[in-house]
């Protein structure tokens, strides 16, 4: 029989509903010192094994059927089946962002779920190693997942953290491996701008400004963050003004830069009476559109020919990337040390020679990665429903892996049935 077939008997023959509620109870119930309650989970147990028995003994391949149906949808099971016939192999590495992916502010209390970290666990336990790939400080992410998923997980050497967008890796476990600061392979040039920007961008802030943002504790980017809730009127004005703040203090470091280096002429980057802070904006505004209209609503929008900026300025600033998260973040970090540089170095620390992985997120850095893995034939890529759309987009023409707010562990899932159907060859 088809294995398309067996699915659905599967789904169709047995209470697989009631079977994965039963999982779900005895995978996340939580610790508690009660006669009563543990009780109570021994015969939820039993009932699962009974359940999951009766499944075993009816398929040649019942131990991979049972797992499947106790922890994948019917709709999770087809599309895990859809996957496999597709690429005919497993998830070997997963690669995750965290914020508005993991968890969401606005699903989950901005706290990963139980179910997610049992499912975390569950790769890591099955070989999996993971990546915990964000935009946020080294401490924070050594924080959170010591808390949610243990310190033997994160210290087990199968766990890297690429922090600040791709700027470093961090590895436990691995020697003279376990951190690398990317960003101290810049050319020199590139590092000046960037102690240019940090040195002046709080002292040198409008009193409005400097009240409303602080800076992240980050080791090389630059990331103004609202003094206000996330996501809302006061933060999405503040992050404004912040980003126009930002590209123009680049554009003096920029030309300090230029002045210190005997074989440039900063004089030759005004033309027509523009200033460079003018070629800046313009040549972020054409790069991102979110960024354009940034400018216009500050009206700060030059309206030059991007495509006029001088050549030496852009020889920078094609180096340097200006990120604007709406009502979270302005940012400025390297072209060069983006998530994908991150990850590739996260993957040869390691091991995994012949990535197939599970990329998820949201934003425009995650949208490198997931296009690094499709270009390459080296995994696959989700995206929350409320990711930025050039994100979505790419997840809708790939796979169609989109996921509601919070709800990351339903392509787990997927995945974890994918790694099973797998493994039937």
């Amino acid at each position: 029989m088809e294995r398309y077939d067996l699915v659905y008997q599967l789904y169709d023959e047995y209470d697989t509903k009631t079977l994965r509620e039963y999982q779900e109870f005895v995978d996340v119930f939580p610790a508690v010192d009660s006669r009563v309650a543990l009780e109570h989970w021994q015969g939820a147990t039993e009932e699962l094994e009974q359940r999951k028995d009766e499944i075993r003994s009816s398929f040649a391949a019942g131990e991979t059927f049972a797992e499947i149906v106790a922890h994948a949808t019917r709709d999770q099971a087809f599309t895990a089946l859809d996957l496999e016939a597709k690429y005919g192999r497993a998830v070997n590495v997963l690669v995750l962002d965290v914020d508005e992916t993991l968890r969401s502010a606005g699903g989950t209390d901005n706290e990963i779920p139980r179910d997610t970290l049992h499912f975390l666990t569950e790769f890591h336990e099955a070989g999996v190693p993971i990546v915990i790939c964000t935009g946020q400080t080294l401490e924070n992410v050594k924080g959170f997942a010591i808390q949610g998923l243990g310190s033997e997980i994160v210290h087990s050497g199968d766990l890297s953290i690429v922090y600040e967008a791709g700027t470093g890796v961090f590895t436990p476990g691995h020697g003279a491996d376990t951190k690398q600061l990317l960003y101290e392979d810049l050319d020199e040039s590139i590092r000046t701008v960037f102690d240019g920007v940090r040195s002046r961008v709080l002292p040198e802030a409008p009193e409005g400004l400097r009240r409303g943002c602080h800076l992240q504790g980050n080791e090389f980017n630059i990331t103004m963050k609202p003094n206000y809730e996330t996501g809302s009127a006061d933060a999405r004005e503040i992050i404004d003004e912040a980003l126009v703040y930002l590209i123009d203090l680049l554009a003096n470091a920029v030309v300090t830069a230029l002045e210190g280096d005997e074989n440039d002429d900063a004089d030759e980057l005004m033309l027509a009476g523009e200033t460079v802070v003018d070629w800046t904006r313009a040549f972020y505004a054409i790069q991102d559109l979110e960024v354009r209209a940034v400018l216009e609503g500050e009206g700060a929008y030059p309206d030059l020919d991007a495509e006029a900026v001088p050549d030496r300025l852009a020889s920078v600033l094609e180096r340097i990337d200006v990120a604007y998260y709406e009502a979270d973040a302005a940012e400025i970090g390297s072209l060069e040390l983006n998530k994908v540089v991150g990850v590739e170095r996260a993957l040869d620390v390691l091991g995994v020679g012949d990535p197939f992985a599970l990329v998820m997120g949201d934003s425009k850095s995650d949208l490198r990665v997931m296009k690094w893995v499709a270009d390459t034939d080296a995994g696959i890529s989700a995206a929350p429903e409320h990711a930025s759309q050039d994100t979505l987009q790419h997840v809708l023409e790939t796979d169609e892996l989109v996921f509601d707010r919070g709800k990351s562990v339903d392509v787990l899932r997927t995945v974890y049935a994918l790694n099973r159907f797998a493994r039937l060859g």
